[in-house]
């Protein structure tokens, strides 16, 4: 009976929603393979390498993203925008956005070496490793090209290339593994695999049709760019603050082994984080949309997505919250058993990284990328305060329980202050509470 309603449901949906559930499937495609060979490979690299040395691979990646949202600046939700409004000066666009993350990323790079040669003068392995993972950032500006993909909700062509690269590193880890490699190797395969990906970017989007030496840069279009994405790159930065500078201070208030275990934590809370920003991304073209036929219709729709974020995130949570010492032990082994305390906080963090990318939706189609600096903002300095207090006592347990609420002030509690995101709070909170689903789940079962 349900089936046939569900079945039935499918059969009237518009071509552009079809469109973009393929689009989603896709990208589910891409993360549940990532998600199966990552398990695989990346779970045997963290037993060889073993908490401490596992720590310091995991410091030299989070240190290399520190400034991350300099490399992007701030500009794919609004490439995406512009794509999706109006394609016909695609080339422009593109090559406003390719030429100004050129610049970001190498102000990324120097600024990380600068940052790690700063926070560990006399450790030059240390410096070293975030050195060769600070190479990523030079090959972010091909990401360009997916944002193009995005736009026309076509991410069949970025996961093919993204999976490719990704196979053929998973290959040499494991190959590097049984050679009983150096440190040093696996964080020179960050650095590799991004350029393999680049590689396949550039290789679909002239396949499709499409020449990237049409592109072209304007002066006026990338100062539009930059008034709008300031915001953004704030707002990014501070999401990376209470999101991994907790890794960075681990590693500055505790010591390297201890890193390594909060950190197989924190990926293994963090590996189904692909379902919601699958949807989310496959869905905003369609929200932006929607805000051009009328309120009812968009508002409908936000708030249809923020329960499916709840659910999802509900649905995650709870098991893993009940069964986090046996995940850590069959995941990692008995040398990472100290990792579950701070899995079972971490994992309840995602309901507010869902609900927050829902979010992150309505505030680009408002208008409003000031207040999502200001509420990222907010989580960035709960975020810092708490670590500062927590972690000297409870190790990664604490990192863990700052990372919860820093996640839940940012991307939910702020948006009581402001008045001009008060209705987005209320529409959370509704969601988060299940306020008003089940009228919702008998509408859908009552379509006939």
């Amino acid at each position: 009976m349900i089936l046939d309603k569900l079945f039935a449901f499918i059969d009237r949906l518009s071509p552009g929603l079809r469109k973009v559930i393929i689009n989603t499937t896709w990208l589910f495609a891409d993360k549940i393979l990532q998600l199966g060979v990552g398990l695989l490979v990346g779970l045997w690299v963290a037993r060889y390498l073993q908490p401490e040395r596992f720590g310091l691979l995991n410091y030299a990646m989070a240190t290399a993203g520190l400034f991350a949202p300099v490399a992007s600046f701030g500009l794919k939700s609004i490439a995406i925008r512009d794509l999706s409004r109006d394609s016909s000066n695609k080339e422009e666009i593109l090559g406003t956005v390719f030429v100004l993350k050129n610049i970001g990323s190498l102000i990324a790079l120097f600024l990380t070496v600068g940052t790690v040669i700063l926070l560990n003068p006399t450790e030059p392995y240390t410096q070293l490793l975030v050195g060769i993972a600070a190479f990523v950032s030079l090959f972010q500006p091909f990401e360009t090209i997916d944002f193009w993909f995005q736009s026309q909700v076509q991410s069949k062509y970025t996961v093919m290339s993204a999976n490719s690269a990704y196979l053929i590193m998973s290959i040499v880890k494991i190959i590097l593994i049984n050679l009983r490699a150096s440190l040093i190797a696996f964080s020179w395969m960050m650095a590799t695999e991004s350029a393999l990906r680049a590689l396949g970017l550039v290789i679909v989007y002239q396949v499709n049709g499409n020449q990237i030496l049409r592109w072209r840069f304007s002066g006026k279009l990338a100062v539009e760019m930059l008034q709008q994405s300031w915001p953004l790159i704030l707002s990014e930065f501070m999401i990376f603050i209470y999101m991994q500078i907790d890794q960075i201070m681990m590693k500055q208030l505790s010591s390297a082994e201890e890193l390594g275990l909060y950190a197989a934590a924190v990926k293994v809370s963090g590996l189904w984080y692909f379902v919601p920003l699958a949807i989310v991304g496959s869905v905003f073209p369609s929200i932006v949309k929607a805000k051009d036929i009328g309120e009812t219709v968009y508002n409908d729709r936000l708030q249809k997505l923020l329960y499916l974020m709840a659910v999802i995130s509900y649905a995650v949570a709870i098991p893993v919250t009940l069964f986090a010492e046996p995940i850590v032990n069959i995941l990692y082994g008995k040398n990472y058993l100290g990792a579950a305390p701070s899995l079972a906080v971490l994992i309840w963090a995602g309901l507010f990284v869902c609900v927050g990318s829902a979010r992150s939706t309505w505030l680009i189609t408002e208008g409003l990328l000031n207040l999502s600096a200001a509420t990222t903002a907010v989580g960035a300095v709960v975020n810092i305060i708490l670590n500062l207090i927590l972690i000297p006592r409870y190790g990664g347990l604490g990192a863990g329980i700052a990372t919860l609420i820093a996640q839940m002030a940012a991307s939910y509690v702020a948006h009581a202050f402001y008045p001009e995101t008060r209705k987005m709070f209320w529409m959370q909170t509704k969601a988060i509470f299940m306020i008003g689903i089940i009228k919702e789940i008998r509408q859908f079962l009552s379509t006939k």
